[in-house]
């Protein structure tokens, strides 16, 4: 369904007012759109769909508060983006998985075609921490892959915090540099730039 943006002006304002025909109308428009972006993650057609009705009954219950006035399209794909990492990364049990749908969409910008699957992603992000020092490998594994505050891994590692905090400095730099040798696509480093910026 191809609207205008003078139209699309139109439908959110009356959406904000409480149009249910706006509504369906804006579901027609957007619904095919974000279906596929959440399928590249998903896989399951079921698990695609339930993610739209999730973003559509999101954007129902929060229309008196939307801000946008001439666009939702940036409004529903960002919706749809933390409904996916939050179910999928549940899923999987993994913080990194965020930095996966970082590296998809970067990719899909990019159009480098060199697609990694998640397990295949987390597989590579292994392989390159098995080259750190022991306990540069535990405490970045711990803090990233696990999710573990700093405080924790001091605790699970019997490690001063100044002693985690400086471990994972240098255990990231050298990751950096060992991902930066390799052919992985450098837009990998989205995991370690996200990395470091959550130490800082």
């Amino acid at each position: 369904m191809q609207i205008d943006s003078q139209t699309e002006q139109t439908l959110i304002r009356k959406l904000k007012q409480g149009s249910q025909k706006a509504f369906n109308d804006i579901y027609i428009m957007y619904a095919k759109r974000i279906f596929a972006y959440c399928l590249q993650y998903a896989k399951l057609t079921e698990d695609a769909e339930e993610i739209v009705q999730d973003v559509f009954m999101q954007l129902w219950a929060n229309r008196e508060n939307i801000r946008q006035e001439e666009s939702l399209r940036s409004l529903l794909f960002v919706i749809a983006r933390h409904h996916l990492i939050n179910a999928y990364r549940a899923t999987v049990n993994s913080p990194v998985y965020e930095d996966y749908v970082d590296y998809q969409e970067k990719l899909a910008a990019d159009d480098a075609g060199h697609s990694l699957e998640y397990e295949d992603f987390v597989g590579q992000i292994r392989k390159a921490l098995g080259q750190l020092p022991p306990t540069q490998r535990k405490v970045i594994e711990l803090s990233r892959l696990k999710g573990l505050s700093n405080s924790e891994v001091s605790e699970k590692l019997s490690l001063s915090l100044q002693t985690v905090k400086n471990q994972l400095s240098l255990g990231l730099k050298a990751l950096r540099e060992i991902l930066d040798r390799t052919l992985i696509l450098s837009c990998m480093l989205l995991f370690v730039n996200h990395l470091c910026f959550t130490v800082r």
